[in-house]
């Protein structure tokens, strides 16, 4: 035999005699004890006993033996055993909350920044394409993007509404400005008239109708996906400020604090013997895991279905492409339109006035107005993805929570003496129960009855939301969609991005376009390496035909 196994033989020895020798004798001070209560429970040592007492009055931590506790010391020590086991709850979700609550306010200073650049974007090219309606344009343009992030982060607007109200506003600015120039301008009542005409009249085509499908697939999965995440962090929150039965309050004292009755105040439970205390506790918390668990699988859903015409990111900064489409189309036609006008409105009584032009301020490029390639790393889809990577590795939490208390917070280590509840012992020998309220009917140290009514109203949040995330989730083929809050056109769009989407050419899918800025207009290019396809050349030269016109 070597010598270090002597060595670790005689440890083992010396240690089962120790606790034999504390079984049959009993402590013969509490000083440790009192040293303990004092410093972890912030009590006065005033009335504690310098040792063991026998039959003191004792509720839960009873035994044959004298005892270091007196009642009031008991009632304290169950105070003090519900606030480790919240502290021990709050312990091991902190990393899973910290995940979901930082990516939440991630994801919506995201969507922040990419609303304030759409609209700089739109801003852009009023100011450098259309600059005598620039100005007039700019308080429609903030209000859409207003109405875009208030959608987003749950007010009760309506994308068909907000939408349809841009268009209603930009139309009597391209009448008077481009189908009917001049430097004079027409009356409130006229514009009006204009304005309420719009939709019968169909100036801008198709495009409004392509506006309202592309925010409606874009904003609504996005606005689902952020409620999703802040119930996420509402099923964390209560969860770790459950409040626990009273049976569940006496044997989480039995277990941690009985053994300080006895002088055995360093003592830890068995493993078997925890496992059983805590399944019971969190029998109704095990009864989340389930939902849980879809919970997790349906966002990650909905995370990798948001791309091409669903990811919002690529909506919000290409709306200022199909809003100058839009225009250009309502010029093309704008014979057509100036009699339809003058049938419904008749012609307009004007008076002479200077349009005002939009100027360019420097420092708001500073702040925002310039447009810069983004890059593709950085992108909102990668964020999304890196988060649920990291987020699948919780969608057992709820299951396992007790196990995982047990393991590496509470229970003694492998091979050495514990409690089991009663008295230090070798190994823990009743039956040990599984997780959830069915598998406690045999539990031998807590008794579990009925529901948590709390639990029982976070779980229905949680099948709410998971009808809300699958019902979000595009299918690979088609997707049915209802447009905004209470109502509105249902669209069914086929693929996930076609050219009346605006995502590129003919069979060409998502194509990434980048503004850049000159100083006789814009014009839009294609990363390198893309096809310079027919729709490419039709586009660069469209564009690059308006900005030679002067307005």
């Amino acid at each position: 035999m070597s010598a270090q196994t002597w060595r670790v033989g005689s440890q083992c020895l010396l240690l089962l005699a120790l606790v034999g020798s504390i079984r049959s004798e009993g402590v013969q001070s509490c000083e440790e004890v009192r040293k303990l209560f004092q410093g972890r429970l912030v009590g006065p040592v005033k009335g504690l006993p310098d040792s063991p007492r026998a039959g003191p009055d004792l509720q839960v931590c009873t035994a044959k033996k004298p005892s270091c506790c007196t009642r009031k010391m008991e009632e304290r020590y169950q105070v003090v055993a519900r606030q480790d086991m919240q502290q021990v709850l709050q312990t091991s979700s902190s990393t899973l909350k910290f995940l979901i609550s930082r990516n939440a306010a991630a994801f919506q200073e995201t969507l922040e920044t990419l609303i304030r650049q759409a609209e700089n974007y739109t801003s852009i090219l009023f100011c450098n394409t259309y600059r005598n309606m620039a100005l007039e344009a700019a308080a429609s343009t903030q209000e859409l993007f207003t109405d875009v992030g208030l959608y987003l982060f749950g007010a009760d607007v309506n994308p068909e509404e907000f939408v349809n109200r841009f268009f209603d506003s930009l139309f009597p600015l391209v009448y008077n400005h481009l189908i009917n120039p001049g430097v004079t301008d027409s009356s409130l009542e006229y514009s009006e008239c204009i304005r309420t005409a719009r939709r019968d009249i169909s100036p801008f085509g198709n495009i409004p109708k392509r506006v309202l499908g592309q925010m409606g697939r874009s904003l609504l999965p996005s606005r689902t996906f952020l409620q999703a995440l802040n119930l996420g962090i509402e099923v964390i929150n209560t969860t770790d400020h459950l409040h626990f039965s009273k049976e569940c309050g006496r044997a989480l004292l039995r277990m941690q604090y009985c053994p300080h009755c006895q002088g055995l105040a360093l003592t830890k439970p068995c493993m078997g013997y925890c496992l059983n205390v805590m399944r019971g506790c969190l029998a109704h918390v095990a009864e989340l895991n389930p939902h849980w668990h879809v919970y997790i699988r349906s966002l990650e859903e909905l995370s990798d279905a948001m791309h091409g015409t669903y990811d919002i990111e690529h909506v919000l900064l290409n709306f200022h492409l199909l809003v100058n489409d839009a225009v250009m189309q309502a010029h093309r036609d704008g014979q057509k339109l100036s009699e339809q006008v003058n049938k419904i409105c008749g012609r307009p009584v004007r008076t002479p006035t200077q349009s005002p032009r939009c100027s360019f301020d420097g420092s708001k490029e500073k702040h925002g107005m310039k447009i810069s390639i983004r890059n593709g790393e950085e992108t909102l889809a990668n964020r999304r993805k890196e988060f649920i990577n990291s987020l699948r590795l919780y969608r057992t939490f709820y299951g396992g929570l007790a196990d995982q208390l047990c393991a590496n917070e509470l229970d003694a280590a492998d091979g050495l003496p514990c409690w089991n509840g009663e008295d230090i012992v070798k190994s823990y020998t009743q039956r040990v129960v599984g997780n959830g309220i069915k598998a406690q009917s045999g539990n031998p140290e807590v008794k579990v009855k009925g529901t948590n009514p709390v639990i029982n109203q976070i779980i229905d949040k949680l099948r709410h939301v998971i009808q809300l995330l699958q019902g979000r989730s595009p299918k690979p083929t088609k997707w049915e969609l209802h447009m905004g809050s209470g109502g509105g056109t249902v669209e069914q769009v086929s693929g996930d991005c076609d050219d009346e989407d605006g995502c590129g050419g003919s069979g060409s899918g998502e194509v990434k376009r980048t503004l850049k800025i000159t100083d006789c207009g814009f014009f839009i290019t294609t990363p390198p390496g893309r096809p310079q396809g027919p729709y490419y050349e039709e586009k660069n030269y469209l564009l690059m035909f308006v900005t030679s016109l002067t307005y």
